[in-house]
């Protein structure tokens, strides 16, 4: 039996009664397009497949390439199956041509994201996605349930990832995965979130997103300061007038502003002259 590697972090679902719950959450029809992350012994593509969709799989483990290429060599044969051997990471970084590649498509290409990813990665392949080029339409992602939970919340403790993922989506804790779901069993409780209607839509030339996320990260770049405190280096005298326009207490913290306080915040930015 093929052990699960814990450099990469591998924990492989077992449990077909979750991947067609994942497979509903990610609204497939026939002749779509998936970006499968990490496919692993191929137990949620064969689901993915039996949509009718185009899989297209990219798998870092060396040992994987091997079972994959051979249980699913009719899909392969049809064009329905695209296995991709590397490291999902660096076709993503540069930020289009690679992930268009691997699309075969230009950037207007539609697809959607299925992925069950180690935990140590979850962030930043989010924020990856979230901000390429080539969006996904739809991220359906295994991740840790205390992560899941905490993105989902509404006028809870807040943190840059929960407000990314606001600000270019609509985030919905589908189902709670509990650890004997997985092999190896991880030791925390997982869930399958779901990310929808992503776009850059919320952005404008006043709020950009570079401009947006430099004031969030500059905003929790201390956690225990008042916001008050983080924030004076970017507004400057003007930052208590600021808070006060966007309706944040005087002894706020980052995590209690909602995503709509933040863009007021970002729009009421006026470089130093």
């Amino acid at each position: 039996m093929m052990r699960a590697k814990k450099s990469l972090g591998q924990n492989f679902l077992n449990s077909k009664s979750v991947a067609h719950d994942i497979v509903r959450a990610a609204n497939l029809s026939e002749g779509d397009t998936v970006l499968e992350i990490g496919p692993g012994k191929g137990f949620l593509t064969k689901e993915l497949l039996a949509s009718g969709a185009r899989v297209i799989a990219v798998e870092k483990d060396d040992r994987m390439i091997p079972v994959l290429t051979e249980k699913f060599a009719d899909a392969i044969k049809q064009g329905l199956f695209t296995l991709v051997h590397g490291d999902i990471l660096e076709f993503v970084a540069d930020q289009g041509p690679a992930l268009a590649q691997i699309l075969k498509a230009g950037p207007c290409q539609q697809y959607k994201l299925v992925a069950n990813i180690p935990y140590y990665l979850t962030g930043q392949i989010i924020r990856l996605f979230l901000e390429a080029k080539n969006k996904p339409e739809r991220m359906i992602l295994m991740v840790q349930k205390e992560v899941a939970t905490r993105i989902v919340a509404r006028d809870k403790k807040e943190s840059i990832l929960s407000i990314a993922v606001k600000a270019y989506g609509s985030p919905k804790l589908i189902k709670k995965v509990p650890a004997r779901y997985f092999t190896p069993a991880p030791k925390v409780d997982s869930a399958v979130l779901s990310i929808e209607n992503i776009s850059g839509k919320n952005f404008s030339d006043i709020a950009t997103e570079k401009l947006f996320f430099d004031i969030v990260r500059t905003g929790f770049a201390h956690k225990r300061k008042v916001l008050v405190g983080n924030l004076k280096e970017l507004f400057g005298e003007n930052v208590m007038a600021v808070l006060e326009e966007a309706s944040v207490p005087k002894n706020a913290r980052a995590e209690d502003l909602s995503l709509t306080q933040w863009f007021t915040i970002t729009s009421k930015y006026q470089p130093h002259r």
